[in-house]
């Protein structure tokens, strides 16, 4: 099982979240400096050359904002038009043609074909000295394999995305860190990490009536690097039929990856259902939610729960299901201080997949830089029947729309790695379980805490459990001496409702010492 572009299954996780609507794609702008025209033509074209400053971007996006989303046109010869799976994985870049091979720089930069799935042709740059040079797709970076008779010297014709190496793991070789491709979406792992969730770079109208609209990266400049540098910068150009915008990577690739994001939206329209900073992933079941039978594997997924510092400093950690029907919730807030979708089980034997290796999939933490104001986390869970789909989002929306005429920027940093940064010294969830209670329609909750305020804990805590509806019983709480920390359980009878929220926290002398626990109960 690969998450590698056009080698695998990731892709089609995300045709559950766009299939209400198609991609977004490149505006065309007739007068403006982009060389679209000229690097997707048919003849063979010099690589572009012009000039770069901090704030080209910035203005690009703010003069489009004024113009109407145009969805270009690109005639490429049959089959590029519409390559299958297998004819997509036929055309390979050469490694030799690995920008910045043989420099000594510590990175190195291999682009992805158009084609397939990524029929949205995207520009890439490459900036250096003030300058900034247009690259070209043809068969002097890439190789066409058998499955594509005849191609012409200028397949693939046009960019996807592309993934950017570094010594990550170790000083003497290169490995994947972070990649580009498809709308507005990225993925990083941190040392030793395999590809799990991915980010975007905005969300727009998700799980909305009328389907999502997805704002695609149309262009990228990428910062040549200095050597041995403990970063890379790439900028890029976002647009779609709501809104431009752009944006500013600072990656510094490590045991954590730390991507520094910096954006500024300039709407085209009101913006009244947007996610900033979006993340995206896949459960399937685990021990929170088991909806699927006869399989093997105790838990598939790429994230199993949502974790949340709000703007009081409390912690909230909300297991992921997989739902019989799409669902929503949210975490009013003020002034949130970060989110994310944690993988916390990092033992083999929790999933027992030794291809997909769920236990090394990252754990990616959003923490805004400065004050967003009033809003909500919004999660979003969508039924699947096949792992292969995306079903989880999150992100953050603002109380209030976006409107055109005026410009928002947001600032965040956005860590993948194993666990979430933001050093604590109380207790957090460690693992949840679910099954048949003693008495029919009863369910069983079993929920462990581990951390340094339970392991210090002299006494038992109280265990604070609320329910919005139905009753609970049985309630109990011991220790945990493989976990030095607590297990709590109880029961819950719904009396007949369809969805029950639950809440459970420990408490020390009238004092919180754990992360609160919300589990969203409906019938299956």
């Amino acid at each position: 099982m690969s998450d590698d572009p056009g080698k695998g299954l990731g892709p089609n996780r995300r045709r559950v979240l766009m299939g209400a609507g198609a991609w977004a794609v490149i505006a065309a702008l007739a007068d403006n400096a982009f060389l679209l025209s000229r690097a997707l033509a048919q003849e063979p074209q010099p690589p572009a050359d012009e000039s770069f400053a901090a704030d080209h971007v910035r203005k690009l996006a703010e003069e489009m904002a004024a113009r109407e989303f145009v969805k270009p046109h690109l005639d490429v010869p049959e089959p590029f038009n519409a390559l299958t799976a297998e004819q997509y994985r036929d055309i390979r870049f050469r490694p030799e043609a690995s920008v910045w091979r043989g420099e000594n720089l510590g990175y190195e930069l291999q682009l992805l074909p158009m084609g397939w799935l990524y029929d949205t042709p995207v520009e890439i740059w490459l900036v250096e000295g003030g300058r900034a040079r247009n690259l070209r797709a043809d068969s002097a970076s890439f190789a066409i394999g058998p499955s594509i008779e005849k191609a012409p010297d200028a397949a693939p014709f046009a960019f996807s995305g592309f993934r950017v190496s570094g010594t990550i793991n170790t000083a003497e070789t290169l490995s994947e860190f972070v990649s580009f491709q498809g709308a507005s979406y990225f993925k990083a792992v941190g040392r030793n990490g395999v590809y799990g969730l991915s980010a975007r770079g905005l969300a727009i109208n998700t799980a909305r009536p009328g389907g999502e609209e997805f704002p695609v990266f149309r262009a990228f400049w990428i910062e040549k690097p200095e050597a041995a540098a403990d970063g890379i910068v790439i900028h890029a150009l976002l647009d779609s039929e709501s809104t431009t915008g752009a944006y500013r990577f600072v990656i510094r690739p490590g045991g954590a990856t730390r991507i520094e994001v910096d954006c500024t939206l300039f709407p085209r329209r009101s913006l009244t259902y947007v996610g900033i900073a979006p993340l995206t992933s896949m459960y399937f079941y685990g021990p929170a939610q088991r909806r699927i039978d006869r399989d093997y594997r105790p838990a598939v997924h790429n994230s199993e729960g949502l974790a949340v510092i709000n703007g009081r400093g409390e912690r909230l950690w909300r297991p992921l299901s997989n739902p019989k029907m799409l669902q929503t919730s949210a975490f009013v807030d003020k002034d949130l201080r970060g989110f994310g979708f944690a993988q916390r089980n990092r033992s083999l034997a929790g999933y027992e997949d030794l291809e997909a290796r769920f236990d090394r999939r990252p754990t990616a933490w959003v923490e805004p830089s400065g004050s967003w104001g009033s809003g909500y986390v919004e999660l979003i869970e969508i039924p699947i029947t096949e792992e292969i789909h995306d079903n989880i989002v999150a992100y953050w929306k603002p109380s209030k729309p976006l409107e055109p005429g005026k410009k928002y920027r947001y600032a965040y940093s956005m860590t993948w790695g194993e666990a979430v940064p933001a050093v604590w010294s109380g207790a957090w969830v460690v693992k949840t379980q679910v099954g048949a209670g003693s008495a029919p329609d009863t369910t069983l909750f079993v929920v462990d805490f581990a951390g340094p305020s339970a392991r210090e804990a002299r006494d038992l805590p109280v265990a604070d459990l609320t329910a919005t509806a139905g009753s609970t019983s049985n309630l109990s709480i011991q220790r945990h001496p493989d976990l030095q920390g607590f297990r709590v359980k109880f029961e819950l009878n719904p009396a007949g409702t369809e969805l029950v929220e639950l809440r459970l926290a420990l408490k020390l002398g009238g004092q919180l010492i754990s992360e609160s626990w919300l589990y969203r109960w409906t019938r299956s």
